[in-house]
């Protein structure tokens, strides 16, 4: 792949990457996304050539990004097990909150090849983080089960949260206190 490949098939994830943030999953389509890179709509296809393929390389975008933002607020991993998790907790909501499009992308494997383009190498590790914190925390359980109930239920509250229902249901602002309350259901109480 020469150097310009590359700059096109960047800017194509690029561009995928700011509709999705902006617009959404459902504008996800070849056509506009080439038509806002400036592309016939052909175009992509040289370098992705399945529209799964290119929401794929635009879904690692956000899986790195979500990455580095754990890492970023972990810092050097001494907290105890409970507070790393309470830590990805919030960076994962607050990520889920503010690229909504991006995160409902990232979930969707009936819109993804999760085995293309290094998907998987991206997704996988942060499921692998939460599981060994998991499994730290409660050496008791199915690290592996407890871990994807947990997830589960961040991406409820995610979810819930956007469309307004636990503000009104709970009568709070904040999703602090319901991301302590998962961590109590799936850890026990901390303490």
């Amino acid at each position: 792949m020469t150097e310009q490949d590359g700059g096109l098939r960047t800017r194509l994830i690029d561009v995928g990457v700011d509709l999705v943030t902006t617009e959404g999953v459902q504008a996800l389509s070849l056509r506009e996304i080439a038509r806002r890179a400036g592309v016939s709509h052909g175009a992509p296809r040289r370098y992705f050539p399945t529209h799964l393929e290119l929401l794929s390389a635009i879904a690692r975008r956000g899986f790195e990004e979500l990455a580095a933002r754990g890492t970023a607020a972990m810092g050097d991993g001494t907290a105890s097990p409970r507070e790393q998790l309470a830590t990805l907790g919030r960076v994962y909501l607050e990520f889920a909150l503010t690229r909504r499009g991006m995160h409902e992308l990232m979930f969707r494997h009936d819109l993804l090849e999760s085995n293309a383009l290094g998907l998987r190498e991206t997704s996988l590790p942060l499921f692998a983080l939460l599981t060994d914190l998991v499994g730290r925390a409660r050496p008791d359980a199915d690290a592996r089960l407890l871990a994807g109930s947990l997830l589960a239920n961040l991406y409820g509250i995610a979810q819930l949260w956007t469309w307004g229902s636990l503000q009104l249901t709970t009568g709070t602002d904040d999703f602090v206190p319901l991301l302590r309350t998962a961590l109590d259901a799936h850890l026990g109480p901390e303490g």
